[in-house]
């Protein structure tokens, strides 16, 4: 009967820690579907980066513009989320170097 105990605790902390976990997982998926909005860049579970065109709260899908092409995604399938404010303080930085490696193709020519 004691030689039970130990393994029958160890299974109950192993349950307990797993719940845990997804409790947290799920939360933190939560509170960055909450913070979506339009302008947003994300990128999805597939590796798609997009920005939000529009969400629809009902259905609980997104429309993503990636370069012009309008896609529909489950909410559930946005891994990460860039605010716009941060997206577009990021964007002038990625056009200077742009600007950069223009130039030097033209130098090339």
């Amino acid at each position: 009967m004691n030689s039970l105990i130990f393994p029958l605790i160890l299974i109950a902390v192993m349950i307990f820690f797993v719940t845990r976990t997804q409790k947290k997982q799920q939360a933190k998926q939560a509170q960055m579907q909450s913070q979506l909005q339009k302008g947003a860049k994300v990128v999805t579970i597939g590796g798609l980066h997009a920005v939000v065109d529009r969400i629809n709260e009902a259905d609980k899908t997104v429309d993503l513009d990636a370069e012009g092409v309008i896609l529909t995604f489950e909410a559930n399938a946005i891994r990460s989320v860039t605010a716009p404010e941060q997206a577009a303080d990021q964007q002038p930085a990625q056009s200077a170097d742009d600007d950069k490696a223009d130039a030097a193709d033209h130098k090339e020519d």
